[in-house]
């Protein structure tokens, strides 16, 4: 009878699982922890189908993620307003991408494979304080998983759409009772899901292959150490491409490009260095390692946290599909097929940086005080050799062939050294009550050097327009400077009240910080402007709750998000169609939002999940501020001013007049509206697992994402059909005031975006399992450059088999 009482029992417990974080740099349940946490733990990954870090971003509210455009390699996270879309060293994100607790400071090989992961940690709204620089937005934190002391491993092979195949293994092997090693790898490779209809080449394909060794010892009882090595190959590009055929626009089966620049292809002696060799490509390289040394037990303990990446990324990618640019008279441009493309980048980058942190953790008085702190280095080294080339055609020189100007061709080096220690206490008041305090300090130093690779800036005589050091002047005589220095406090405090077992209560404030750098692309010396730190206060409520026998949690915050000195950068067109780029601290921000998490178990096996989020936010300008700074820039305030006379008189924006459609002043002479900011997001799902009998369950799941729609460009320039005619008395065949059909541009529509996963397990080991993503084959645009579309992949298909012992 007892035993047929304790079955009963075992057959009625089920839940959702426990999740430990590591969010305040120690072990904790996500359900503890006073921040906005979304978790992924192994299983959830698998059973929503998230392959990569760009996947993850679908299911966190107010997280918006894309490729960075052409580099499909490099991921660009928007959260909570706070994103960057630069890859050159000389901008930094606003949200940490970690690896076992290790800073990878480039964007350039950020999407990273999640083979062998643990787990995933979102982390919402600034993190100033226990994670440092560059966090003003939040920290995507990806955690491995240890080599452990059981014998066991995995094999994995898949075969999906475009060609693409793939295999995933690891094996887990204990050396003795103290050691034990992980080996993990992956290969894949792909067609590409685009056509070149000028070249016959696919386009956008999925290659590479990466390896992983991970060491863990216990050297004694209070000794762990545990170290990591990984390698990662990416040959993958996100190069502009169209839904329909822009040669045969009524060829709309798949997607499309038009450039005719090859992957094999060269620039003929033009370039300086290897990057004159470069075809049509993204190859990018990843060395990582990592130790961990943990000294003490609970109540205290020293980790020593090394941290070493060295990162490179070669390419060259036509900006303009091998053709002129968008513009208000031509938004859809005749295909040109030039064979050095429109307007390209080649760019050589070496990246190389080194972290070293000392982490104490303690518990003091019987638990009536826990305290985090450390000290942490941090140097960067990094190597760009880049060069802009714009192709012209005219009668003289025709398409496809064009005249190829070199519109810069530089060598740049620029380092970091930041120095920090920090330290949180939490103390514990009563079982129920905890108050939390801490407090960073930082001093970083930056510096940038620059010369300039053609050969008359080589010849002994520096022109005026070489790209130099001692060329670095504005118009007026003030010197560009070439170092930079912060020293600043990042503060957080938070209280915590536990209502009951099942309910957290919590208030924060926190303060974090991004840092300053240079507008390293610019091709003209007075372009290489400085701009400042990016500083915010975010100040967050909520709750977190589980209910019902741990069968429903419930997670909600509100926030309010306060920037100063927001870095935006902005592409504009120059005016012999190449693409100019400007990054200033143009303004202010600010961020209203709500963030819903909610995660269930209504019956055994079945599982489901919502997440909703909401913001409202702002650009704000301080109209007092001098019509030009110090470097001679206007301000938008003047630029505001500007624009509005200019509609006023009966000019036409993105046509004569001139102080409209740029930078953040939209084309009616508004404040343009934030970027990646859609005012609600919505991701639905779930999953069931169905007991078949004889070992067996089929397991299908399926989620959707819905985002409203935004603004993906920074100047919010979208194109309609519809002519209008200046004062001037210039006619536009288009126009930029919403008047008409929409062509193409900045605005981006309201979207669904499904995927499913089918998956038969087997307790003998072997599963196999079927899945799509974007099933409906939704379109989306993700991004404009200079007003050319980036939209998002399209519908893909895989279907693969594990076998696990």
């Amino acid at each position: 009878m007892a035993q047929t009482v304790q079955t009963a029992e075992a057959e009625e417990s089920y839940g959702l699982s426990e999740i430990t974080v590591t969010a305040q740099r120690r072990t904790e349940s996500v359900q503890t922890v006073p921040i906005a946490i979304s978790a992924f733990d192994s299983n959830e990954l698998s059973t929503r189908g998230i392959t990569n870090a760009l996947e993850v971003t679908q299911y966190v509210p107010n997280l918006v993620g894309i490729n960075n455009t052409g580099l499909g390699s490099a991921n660009s996270y928007y959260m909570r307003g706070l994103g960057n879309t630069e890859s050159i060293p000389t901008f930094d994100p606003p949200i940490g991408t970690y690896v076992d607790d290790i800073y990878l400071s480039r964007q350039n090989a950020n999407n990273l494979s999640l083979f062998d992961v643990e787990r995933v940690e979102v982390l919402r709204g600034p993190q100033g304080t226990l994670f440092g620089r560059n966090t003003t937005g939040g920290a995507v934190a990806v955690f491995l998983k240890e080599a452990s002391q059981e014998l066991g491993g995995y094999a994995e092979a898949g075969y999906g759409a475009y060609n693409l195949w793939q295999i995933n293994t690891s094996l887990n092997v204990p050396i003795n009772d103290r050691l034990a090693v992980k080996v993990s790898a992956y290969v894949q490779d792909s067609d590409g899901y685009a056509k070149n209809t000028v070249t016959g080449e696919r386009q956008n394909q999925n290659d590479g292959w990466g390896v992983r060794l991970g060491v863990k010892g216990d050297l004694s009882e209070n000794a762990t150490w545990t170290g990591s090595y990984i390698h990662t190959f990416a040959d993958g590009a996100n190069i502009a491409n169209f839904d329909c055929n822009p040669a045969a626009p009524t060829q709309c089966d798949g997607r499309y490009v038009t450039t005719g620049l090859r992957r094999d292809g060269n620039f003929g002696g033009r370039l300086s260095g290897k990057k004159d060799n470069f075809g049509h490509f993204v190859k990018t390289t990843m060395d990582f390692i990592s130790s961990n040394l943990k000294l003490g037990n609970d109540d205290l303990s020293v980790s020593l946290i090394t941290g070493y990446v060295y990162t490179t990324q070669d390419y060259a990618l036509d900006f303009s599909d091998g053709r002129s640019l968008p513009s208000i008279n031509v938004p859809i441009t005749p295909v040109l097929g030039l064979t050095r493309g429109g307007f390209v980048v080649a760019n050589e980058g070496e990246f190389s940086q080194f972290s070293q942190e000392i982490k104490v953790n303690a518990s003091i008085a019987d638990g009536l005080l826990d305290v985090v702190g450390g000290l942490y280095y941090f140097e960067e080294d990094n190597f760009s050799d880049f060069a802009d080339l714009l192709t012209v055609v005219s009668a003289a020189a025709p398409a496809p062939g064009g005249n190829t100007l070199l519109l810069a061709d530089r060598t740049m080096t620029n380092s970091t050294k930041a120095y920090a220690g920090y330290l949180q206490g939490d103390l514990n008041l009563t079982d129920q009550l905890k108050l939390t305090a801490g407090v960073r300090y930082t001093d970083e130093t930056k510096r940038f050097s620059i010369r300039d690779n053609r050969a008359s800036c080589k010849d002994g005589t520096v022109e005026a327009t070489c790209l130099v050091d001692s060329n670095l002047f504005v118009l007026s005589g003030r010197a560009i400077p070439r170092s930079q220095n912060i020293k600043i406090w990042t503060p957080r405090f938070a209280i915590n009240y536990q209502a009951n077992n099942d309910v957290l209560l919590f208030a924060s404030a926190t303060r974090g910080f991004k840092s300053g750098g240079w507008n390293a692309r610019g091709t003209s010396p007075s372009e290489l402007l400085p701009f400042d730190a990016e500083k915010a206060w975010s100040y967050e409520t909520g709750v977190k709750s589980e209910l019902f026998d741990r069968r429903l949690r419930v997670n909600l915050s509100a926030y309010w998000l306060d920037v100063s000195g927001l870095q935006t950068p902005s592409g504009f067109v120059r005016a012999n169609g190449s693409i100019g780029f400007v990054t200033r601290n143009f303004a202010d921000y600010e961020n209203k939002g709500i963030e819903l998490e909610v995660n269930a178990v209504p019956a055994r096996g079945l599982n489901v999940f919502a997440s909703f989020g909401y913001q409202d936010d702002k650009y704000k300008v301080d109209t007092t501020r001098p019509i030009l700074d110090a470097y001679g820039v206007q301000s938008v305030g003047e630029q505001q001013r500007r624009c509005l006379a200019q509609l006023a008189s009966g000019l036409v924006p993105g046509g004569d007049a001139t102080a409209c459609a740029q930078g953040i002043v939209a084309a009616d002479g508004t404040l343009a509206t934030p970027v990646r900011t859609p005012k609600f997001n919505l991701a639905i799902g779930g999953s069931y697992e169905a007991d078949l009998g004889k070992g067996l369950t089929l397991v299908p799941s399926v989620n959707a994402s819905w985002r409203d729609k935004s603004e993906v460009g920074t100047s919010n320039v979208t194109f309609y059909d519809d002519p209008v005619t200046s004062t001037g008395g210039t006619t536009y065949a288009n126009n930029l005031l919403g008047k008409g059909p929409r062509i193409a541009g900045s605005l981006s529509k309201a979207r669904w975006i499904a995927n499913a996963t089918l998956t038969l397990r087997s307790e003998a080991g072997w599963t196999l399992s079927a899945e799509c993503r974007n099933c409906f084959d939704q379109e989306a645009v993700e991004s404009t450059l200079a007003n050319l579309e980036y939209i998002n992949p399209p519908r893909t298909w895989l279907i693969k088999g594990r076998y696990s012992f």
